[in-house]
C-alpha cells in the first residue's frame, strides 16, 4: 500500500482559485486525501475574498499544500502554468476550485495510464447541481464505455456547441497529464485564453501527438452553477478563442477531418463573437459598432439576422401575453 505523506508525490494537483472560499478547503481536501501521494499547489488569482488566507491557514497542517499568490488577476491559464511550472511529480491533475475529487481518483487514473501507455488519461466527469444532494450527479457524457483513443477531429467535434452544449463538451474533462510529455513539447496554457483554454491546451497536444485516452467516471464531480464563470465571460473572451483556432488552422500536419472540425469551431465562436459584440454595441448606442458587426463571412450576418428576428419574436410574444 502506497503511503500518500511519502516525500516524493506522484500527481502535482494544480487548483487555480478566485473568490473561492465556499469551496477552496472542500477542494484541497479531496485532492490531499488521494490514496497515491500527492503535491497540492493552489494559486490564488487576486481573490477579494477569503480564499487565500482559508488555502494559507490549511497549507499550515500539511507540508505537502502550497498556496501561490498571483501579482495581478491574470485568469486560469496563468495560475495553472505557475503552478504546473513549480510542481516536480511526474503527473499533473487540474482541479477546479469549486469541484472534488474522490478519495481513490488519481489511483485509478495512473493504473490505466500505465496499462494503455497513455501521455493523457481522461475521465468522464461527474455533474452535481450546487446544493442537489449527492444522488443526483450524472455523467457528462454519458455514453463512455471501457477505455477509448481521442483524436484531435473527434475532439473538436465533441466540443461544437450545435451537436452537445449544455457543458457536456469534452473540453471540461480534466485529464492527469503527463509532465515529461508537455516538458519534450514545450507545452502551456495560452494565457490570453480564459474561455475554453482546455480545450486549446488538449488541442495541442493532440497535435503533438499525445496518446489521449478516456474512460467513464472515476470520480471527479464538477459543481454545475447557473451563475457560473463561463457564462459570464466577457465579450473578447470568444476573440482570443477565435484567434487560438485560427493559430490551430495555420499548421501543415492537419489532416482534412480535424481540419474541418477546427473550421466549424472557429466559426461557431466566431458567430457568438459577433452576437456579444452587437449586444455591446446596442447597450451602449453605437450604431456604427453594431453596423460593424455585419460586416463578416456570409455564415455569421446570416446568423445575426436569425438571432435578431428570434429575439424581435420573443419580445413581442412578451408585449402581447403570448407563450
Amino acid at each position: 500500500m502506497i503511503d500518500p505523506s511519502q516525500n516524493n508525490p506522484l500527481v502535482t494537483v494544480v487548483i487555480a482559485a478566485w473568490n473561492a472560499e465556499e469551496t477552496i478547503i472542500r477542494a484541497i481536501d479531496s485532492a490531499m486525501s488521494q490514496t497515491v501521494p500527492v503535491e497540492v499547489i493552489v494559486v490564488d488569482d487576486r481573490s477579494t475574498d477569503n480564499t487565500r488566507a482559508l488555502a494559507e491557514a490549511r497549507a499550515k497542517d500539511d507540508p505537502r499544500l502550497t498556496v501561490l499568490c498571483q501579482p495581478e488577476n491574470g485568469g486560469p491559464s496563468a495560475a495553472r502554468n505557475r503552478a504546473i511550472a513549480a510542481g516536480r511529480a511526474p503527473w499533473i491533475a487540474v482541479l477546479d476550485s469549486d469541484d472534488w475529487m474522490e478519495p481513490d481518483r488519481l489511483a485509478r487514473l495512473l493504473d490505466l495510464a500505465a496499462r494503455h501507455g497513455a501521455d493523457f488519461m481522461a475521465d468522464d466527469l461527474w455533474k452535481l447541481d450546487v446544493g442537489a444532494p449527492e444522488a443526483t450527479r450524472r455523467p457528462m457524457l454519458g455514453d463512455v464505455t471501457g477505455t477509448i483513443p481521442v483524436n484531435s477531429a473527434d475532439f473538436v467535434a465533441s466540443n461544437l456547441s450545435a451537436g452537445h452544449g449544455g457543458r457536456r463538451e469534452m473540453g471540461f474533462v480534466k485529464p492527469l497529464m503527463s509532465r515529461s510529455f508537455l516538458d519534450r513539447h514545450g507545452l502551456n496554457y495560452d494565457p490570453n485564453v480564459r474561455l475554453g483554454e482546455d480545450y486549446v491546451f488538449y488541442m495541442q497536444a493532440l497535435l503533438e501527438g499525445a496518446v489521449f485516452l478516456l474512460t467513464g467516471p472515476t470520480g471527479y464531480v464538477a459543481t454545475v452553477r447557473p451563475n457560473s464563470l463561463s457564462g459570464r465571460h466577457p465579450t473578447e473572451a470568444h476573440a482570443h478563442l477565435v484567434a487560438a483556432d485560427r493559430a490551430l488552422l495555420a499548421r501543415k500536419d492537419l489532416s482534412a477531418d480535424t481540419r474541418r472540425a477546427l473550421e466549424a469551431h472557429m466559426m461557431e465562436q466566431y458567430k457568438k463573437w459577433a452576437w456579444r459584440k452587437l449586444i455591446d454595441a446596442v447597450r451602449d448606442a453605437d450604431p456604427v459598432a453594431a453596423l460593424r458587426c455585419f460586416w463578416a463571412p456570409p455564415q455569421v450576418t446570416v446568423d445575426l439576422f436569425g438571432r435578431l428576428i428570434r429575439e424581435a419574436l420573443v419580445r413581442a410574444r412578451r408585449r402581447t401575453g403570448a407563450g
